[in-house]
């Protein structure tokens, strides 16, 4: 190797002759031209370390082996300009919906009866270690009543509902936090879109089994998919929906941990609750015989076609929510399940085709696994959107995701789904135009953006030709 033997050791060079007299070496050597041969490995690796850009920052890191390392970011929040413009928002929008709960006059009013009526009864009669028997009401996973119990455990100077919004709260800033660490626009996203929605997320316990999908799926993106998949299956309990997180895993060892560790997890929670409670089973019962609710997407098309005199029905109460009855309803009933099931045979046919995975592709897939069940429903209930928009906001915080166009959909989405519950809902109900049109706007919106991500999810992870992707 062809190197300067005065810069590599220069005490070896006094006993020899020297050359013509040079003026002395200063205490760094100056810069050599580039040796012939290749260079010493150890001898270079601190420089390299050092190197810098003209900016004076570090452009990257190398190992001692010479492999590139992005160079470590600076921790986020040591930067107080980036969090405290997040916190001031989340906390004047939060004091917003508060306020906003408080009063509950706005359109059809009522969202707070919810918990101080109907969650309050459930806690009384899961008081008494049994689910609510006979409750068509009742028609969530028995996870879910564990998170009824939480307020009722409260100190005393909390009432039931004072409780349960105080949690909720703390589940929405949870996942702030969260997704504020990971970085991105998806803190931005969550804490400026739940608003949209404006009082109801705090009037719903759906908060809860989205936080446990969101620090699911973080977990998952992190590669701790033991973790990822227990908070699935914790999920699942609670509301079905967050094991579809699982649903971006690559295949092989990633899959097998993650599937396995919520089947555990789940199964574990559904034995401690038959041990010490009756009547677990009966929300399957309650679940399996709800009709087409009016802001489905069936139930937009029925509306529509009654506003232009192709339909002769009418709205009822049943099983604790607004459904569509007259001709057709059972009909579009089962199209939305058929469609549910064409939604899981294409998730079936991208999982068995898609080979190119991305660091974002279980977040892309988990957003575009809800959106497609929650499009082909035979209710799409306003909740529903708290889901959504977390999900999106995940998305948004990796930097090779391809569901920034839909996850950004989610923003109107929520005001659509507000405007028409509870501001416009007495006229969705008298299945006006008004509120019809809105709701079906809000559908058209969630099928578009649905449209898009599975479009979007294919080309990025099926390799092959175009005319491939095309399918």
């Amino acid at each position: 190797m062809a190197t300067n033997r005065a810069e590599q050791d220069p005490e070896r060079t006094q006993g020899e002759a020297a050359p013509p007299p040079e003026p002395a070496p200063p205490l760094e050597p100056a810069p050599s031209p580039e040796p012939a041969g290749p260079p010493d490995r150890a001898a270079s690796a601190p420089a390299r370390r050092r190197s810098r850009g003209p900016d004076g920052r570090p452009v990257a890191e190398h190992t001692d082996r010479g492999k590139r390392v992005p160079p470590r970011r600076t921790p986020l929040f040591t930067d107080r300009t980036a969090v405290l413009p997040l916190v001031l928002v989340w906390l004047l929008t939060r004091g917003l919906m508060v306020v906003l709960l408080l009063r509950d006059n706005l359109g059809i009013g009522g969202v707070s009866r919810e918990v101080y009526a109907l969650y309050q009864h459930w806690y009384e009669v899961l008081a008494d270690r049994t689910f609510p028997p006979g409750d068509v009401t009742w028609q969530y996973p028995p996870g879910a009543g564990l998170v009824i119990l939480a307020p009722g455990s409260a100190p005393q100077l909390l009432s039931y509902f004072q409780a349960f919004v105080a949690l909720a709260l703390l589940a929405d800033a949870a996942i702030a936090f969260a997704l504020l660490r990971r970085g991105g626009d998806g803190a931005w996203l969550w804490v400026a879109g739940l608003p949209l929605l404006l009082h109801l997320p705090l009037a719903r316990y759906d908060l809860f089994p989205t936080a446990l999908a969101v620090f699911g799926l973080l977990a998952l993106l992190a590669g701790r998919n033991r973790l990822g998949g227990a908070l699935a299956g914790l999920g699942a309990m609670v509301k079905v929906w967050p094991l579809l997180i699982l649903a971006g895993l690559p295949r092989g060892r990633p899959s097998r941990r993650g599937w396995t560790s919520a089947l555990l997890a789940a199964g574990a929670l559904l034995l401690v609750l038959l041990w010490g409670y009756s009547h677990v089973g009966d929300f399957a019962e309650q679940q399996g015989g709800r009709g087409l609710q009016i802001e489905s997407l069936g139930g937009s098309a029925l509306a529509l076609a009654g506003l232009a005199g192709w339909w002769d029905g009418e709205v009822r109460y049943r099983f604790g929510a607004f459904e569509l009855a007259g001709p057709y309803t059972e009909t579009a009933a089962h199209a939305a399940l058929a469609l549910s099931a064409v939604a899981l045979g294409w998730l079936l046919l991208w999982r068995w085709r898609s080979w190119a995975w991305s660091p974002a592709t279980p977040a892309d897939a988990a957003l575009t696994a809800v959106l497609l069940f929650t499009v082909t429903s035979r209710v799409i209930s306003p909740q529903y959107l708290v889901w959504l928009l977390a999900l999106a906001a995940v998305c948004l915080t990796c930097r090779d995701s391809v569901m920034r166009r839909p996850a950004l959909l989610m923003a109107p989405a929520a005001a659509l789904t507000s405007l028409g519950y509870p501001i416009l809902y007495e006229d969705v109900i008298a299945l006006g135009p008004l509120g019809t049109v809105v709701v079906a706007l809000r559908n058209l919106v969630l099928l578009a953006a649905t449209a898009v991500a599975c479009r979007r999810l294919w080309l990025q992870t099926v390799p092959g030709p175009p005319s491939l992707k095309g399918l």
